[in-house]
């Protein structure tokens, strides 16, 4: 992580990590959080980028467990794809890449110690992906989502709900008798610094909150229901009796 007084490595160091190779502007560009991209006046930001990214991520793990777990059946799978694409596992992958060091953040963020926010390094994560895509196609990034996300691949089956809060809520509110959950979200402040809260509703309970994209602001508000509803009494058997 970056300390106070120290250089910023260069980006192109960031590329022996990866294995791959990418234009140095393409390279900078997956590396422009919109702080800084707002504080430099305006320039591009790497979030087109993280949504090609995110695209090309499901779409190879997605094949992955498919062919590795044909006994699996859909719902399955997508717990574990959710699982492995998920914030968390991709802000690991980022730490341990040392990946917060080459982020370019303004000064707020760097302050606020952006460098090791889930949501900052996981979003990193997909637009340096989606920019592999767009510099050599589909195998070369297929190879670079391997090389990142495969050990998370192998242990997919296992992983908990905190790996992805949402599936996990839906789970457990179906296994309650509760409608599915239902999210509303708002958003505020300038488009540099959008800040989400999430409500989601599931039966009687309600969760709560936020994040600087909606998919966090839902997981967060996904969490603290989970909790809720996990610490209610399952239905008995006759709970539709007379």
């Amino acid at each position: 992580m970056p300390a106070r007084g120290t250089a910023r490595p260069e980006p192109t160091a960031l590329l022996e990590k990866l294995g791959v190779h990418l234009d140095p502007e393409l390279l900078v560009l997956a590396l422009t959080h919109r702080s800084f991209a707002h504080e430099a006046g305006g320039i591009p930001t790497n979030e087109r980028l993280e949504f090609l990214g995110d695209t090309v991520l499901g779409l190879v793990v997605t094949e992955a467990l498919y062919r590795r777990h044909p006994d699996k059946s859909e719902g399955e799978l997508a717990k574990m794809r959710a699982a492995t694409v998920s914030q968390r596992s991709l802000a690991a992958v980022a730490r341990e890449l040392d990946l917060g060091r080459y982020v370019l953040l303004g000064k707020g963020e760097v302050h606020t110690r952006g460098f090791d926010k889930d949501s900052i390094l996981s979003d990193t994560v997909e637009a340096l992906l989606g920019a592999t895509y767009l510099s050599h196609g589909l195998e070369v990034a297929r190879g670079l989502v391997h090389r990142l996300v495969d050990d998370t691949l192998e242990h997919a089956a296992d992983l908990g709900a905190g790996l992805d809060w949402k599936t996990s809520l839906q789970e457990v509110a179906a296994a309650h008798g509760f409608t599915a959950p239902v999210y509303e979200v708002t958003g505020e402040g300038p488009e540099h610094a959008r800040h989400f809260h999430a409500r989601v509703t599931t039966g009687p309970v309600v969760g709560l909150g936020e994040g600087s994209a909606k998919k966090h602001a839902e997981q967060a508000a996904a969490e603290e229901a989970y909790h809720a509803v996990v610490a209610l009494p399952l239905p008995g058997p006759d709970a539709d009796g007379a």
